[in-house]
């Protein structure tokens, strides 16, 4: 288990305008994950499919918002999103590994986006 796993958040923020989500862990990692981030790679079978394969590109989401953050357990928290989507489940350690993946996760979202010929706005 390496120490990402082991941290526990010891804060969760929305920021004031709904588009930001800051986690900040016990060993002091802190990451500002966008809400369009978060809604495009949502840890659910409607966006994850249940095999790589089935994974969808969700486009048109540059303005969604964060509208409620939920506890799951000890373990997670389910985000609910403006535009309805509510059933990803957050891990501790997914936020961890999306956070520290950000720029690559962002890159790898606006190539599928242009290789779909889809868009972050429409």
């Amino acid at each position: 288990m390496s120490v990402h796993e082991t941290a526990w958040p010891k804060e969760l923020r929305v920021s004031p305008d709904r588009r930001t989500l800051t986690v900040r862990f016990t060993d002091d990692r802190c990451y500002s994950i966008e809400a369009e981030l978060l809604r495009v790679r949502s840890p659910s079978a409607e966006v994850q499919g249940h095999s790589p394969a089935q994974r969808v590109t969700v486009g048109g989401k540059a303005d969604v918002t964060i509208s409620r953050v939920l506890p799951v357990g000890n373990y997670a928290v389910r985000l609910a999103f403006d535009d309805g989507h509510d059933s990803g489940i957050f891990t501790w350690n997914f936020l961890s590994e999306l956070g520290g993946a950000k720029e690559e996760r962002w890159a790898e979202y606006i190539a599928e986006l242009a290789d779909k010929g889809m868009s972050r706005t429409a």
